[in-house]
């Protein structure tokens, strides 16, 4: 494998050493929209953080029989953050409850009191000013135990709510969202956004836009991502979602009198998303205040044996539950694409 730096001419490597693993696992009702997403087992979409926290942390689920996986069988990304771990173990992995339908069992969880938000399409019904304040707490007080921080998300139909916060905040960006589908929905996902916008007008401030048409895990991880970079680095583990979180955090820090502090932090993706026809994450990162350090890994599934695997290569699935994080992070620590490849099918064989 190889990580490469895709927007700056910065060093690509990680800093040195372990790092934390924090999944930010949420609910947006928008992923019950038919047709929106495939990240998850039909008709129980909402599940899918849930099963990716448990298979994170234990390897194994717990509150539903199988792992989730696309119509077409493709598992989770969850399977590679996993594998990446009997590697080259996390110094620690916790996950935020920012808004689960179920609980999450055996699994280091902190919570925040911060419900599954409603559908964009007529309201999130959220405080956002409130979430992202609990993330600027969670991000202060957040005791690191190795040497820098993954931050991860499980949020399905996310790209969705992740184009409509940015639209909301004013960047143009609509065609630059990614979709876990290889074809993306976009009739479906374009008819959602324009509802979300129609609930907006100018006069409302940043806040009182997020509330309608954004997702809890961008608010609070924007708000996290403010205070915690001012001690330690971040990783933002993610694709255009993630992308979206940095957009949002840039648009807010003059609300909370605040810097980005962009030193000390790192959007890392898959070679998917950096590849994908269908989507942009470049001219979303193009939109920030300064310069991000943004980097991915070139793993391949092309030589599994497991052939399901091989439609990530051809744009299904993408990126999720940190998977361009952790793939970073193997590859700062020595692991090549055999090694993990095979890892990742042991896996699912043992499942």
């Amino acid at each position: 494998m190889q990580t490469l730096n895709i927007f700056t001419n910065e060093p690509d490597s990680l800093p040195k050493g372990k790092a934390d693993f924090l999944l930010a696992a949420s609910v947006t009702r928008t992923c019950e929209i038919e047709g929106i997403t495939q990240a998850g087992i039909p008709g129980k979409i909402p599940l899918t953080p849930t099963l990716d926290a448990e298979f994170i942390t234990n390897e194994k689920v717990f509150s539903m029989p199988e792992l989730a996986e696309t119509p077409k069988g493709v598992p989770t990304p969850a399977l590679i953050t996993r594998a990446v771990h009997n590697l080259t173990p996390y110094s620690s992995i916790e996950v935020l409850n920012l808004g689960l339908d179920v609980i999450p069992q055996n699994t280091p969880l902190l919570n925040f009191n911060i419900s599954p938000s409603d559908s964009i399409a007529s309201g999130a019904g959220i405080d956002a000013r409130a979430v992202f304040e609990k993330g600027m707490i969670a991000g202060k007080n957040y005791e690191l135990k190795g040497n820098y921080l993954i931050l991860a998300e499980s949020t399905p139909s996310g790209t969705t709510t992740a184009a409509t916060t940015a639209l909301a905040l004013g960047y143009d960006c609509r065609d630059d969202f990614s979709s876990s589908f290889l074809d993306s929905p976009d009739s479906i996902k374009e008819k959602t956004i324009d509802a979300a916008l129609l609930l907006i007008n100018d006069e409302m401030n940043n806040f009182e836009k997020l509330s309608l048409v954004s997702d809890n895990m961008l608010i609070f991880c924007a708000g996290f991502l403010l205070e915690a970079s001012r001690r330690f680095h971040v990783i933002l583990a993610g694709g255009t979602q993630m992308a979206a979180c940095l957009l949002v955090a840039d648009a807010l820090k003059e609300d909370v009198l605040m810097r980005v502090k962009s030193e000390n932090i790192t959007l890392a993706t898959t070679s998917w998303v950096v590849n994908d026809k269908d989507s942009d994450i470049k001219h979303i990162l193009s939109h920030l205040s300064y310069a991000p350090h943004a980097i991915y890994t070139s793993f391949s599934f092309a030589d599994a044996e497991i052939e399901v695997l091989k439609l990530y290569d051809k744009g299904e699935a993408k990126e999720g539950a940190g998977a361009g994080g952790a793939l970073a992070y193997a590859n700062a620590n020595g692991i090549t694409n055999r090694e993990l490849l095979e890892k990742i099918e042991l896996l699912i064989y043992g499942m």
